[in-house]
């Protein structure tokens, strides 16, 4: 399935972490993998609230957790300036998908980085 939201379409997914050479690009293709991902969920299950949609970020979020090895194993990590841009991403989709009144901690409740 392909996104279909432009905003989407336009957005620099993990944009700080591909100007750092801290975060290994592999690694960091593998993260903005994980959004395109929750995109495509949230564009083929359109959820119909909050609820609905905390279960598809926390899902990623997930999926974020255990890409946090991949970036140890590259001598990188998930710290603050990865986490907010990762927090970050989160927010923005929320937005584009109609949810502005998203909590932006609930989206990523799930997380341990």
């Amino acid at each position: 399935m392909s996104i279909s939201n432009e905003q989407v379409i336009a957005h620099p997914f993990l944009k700080a972490l591909y100007r750092d050479d801290y975060y290994p690009d592999a690694v960091v293709d593998r993260g903005k993998g994980i959004l395109l991902r929750l995109c495509e969920r949230i564009e083929a299950e359109r959820p119909a609230g909050l609820a609905e949609l905390y279960a598809l970020t926390h899902a990623a979020t997930d999926e974020f957790n255990a890409l946090q090895d991949e970036f140890w194993a590259a001598g990188s990590e998930i710290e603050t300036v990865a986490r907010e841009e990762i927090a970050e991403d989160f927010w923005f989709l929320a937005g584009a998908y109609g949810f502005g009144d998203a909590d932006s901690e609930e989206l990523i409740a799930t997380r341990d980085w």
